[in-house]
């Protein structure tokens, strides 16, 4: 004799309801799995592009001269967002980033703009590698009112459209102050109405001792080293 099987959700209404209540839980925990994949994509293959130099610690670039590319992770977003349309419109001239800016829409742009601002922001900041500034170096940061933007230590500037310069690179801060001396140039160059006035009143040798002095300064900006491919 065939023993009938027992269904409780026939039986008790209250176990009905928990069977539903557990399906939907699933569909609501598998759409939000997907909705979170479905926001995560574009912007990891919008970041790929990117990756490839500024993800990897110590990658240099060779134009307009050895150097290394400039740690973004931990910029703020307001002026990663500015670099960027101002390589897509030439008003910095990079044959390699007008290329990488030239197809981003103003969508994208925020959107990379706003993964470099969080990016590492887990990891523990970079310490301090130089000194405090000697009397030279402190009469050149005065002599261009530096901090009068980018903040007393040069990490905190006044405008988040302003960059944060602590910790960067020396030999690419270097390349960047020489760019705003440089006109009618196609090639290399950047066109901006205060750094263009403040930068040329340095020579090559007042830059460089600047850009010495601020890269050994602590701060936010980080190189996160890209995801290793599987």
């Amino acid at each position: 004799m065939k023993t009938p099987s027992l269904n409780l959700a026939r039986i008790n209404p209250i176990a009905r309801v928990s069977q539903w209540g557990l399906l939907a839980a699933s569909v609501v925990i598998a759409q939000g799995a997907w909705a979170a994949a479905a926001v995560s994509q574009p912007i990891e293959s919008k970041v790929a592009m990117c990756t490839g130099c500024h993800g990897i610690v110590g990658y240099q670039a060779s134009f307009p001269e050895v150097h290394k590319v400039p740690k973004i992770s931990g910029q703020s977003a307001k002026y990663i967002a500015s670099a960027l349309t101002a390589y897509r419109k030439g008003d910095r001239k990079h044959p390699s980033m007008k290329g990488i800016a030239a197809p981003l829409s103003d969508q994208d742009i925020t959107e990379i703009a706003d993964y470099y601002a969080a990016n590492g922001k887990a990891l523990a900041p970079e310490p301090a590698k130089g000194g405090a500034a000697n009397a030279d170096v402190q009469a050149l940061l005065t002599k261009g009112n530096c901090t009068t933007c980018h903040g007393a230590d040069l990490n905190k500037p006044i405008d988040p459209s302003y960059p944060k310069l602590a910790g960067q690179h020396p030999d690419y801060l270097y390349v960047a102050l020489k760019s705003y001396q440089t006109d009618k140039n196609p090639q290399i160059g950047r066109s901006n109405a205060i750094m263009g006035p403040q930068a040329k009143m340095f020579t090559h040798a007042e830059l460089k001792l600047l850009a010495n002095h601020i890269g050994g300064l602590a701060g936010d900006l980080k190189t996160v080293p890209q995801r290793k491919l599987r």
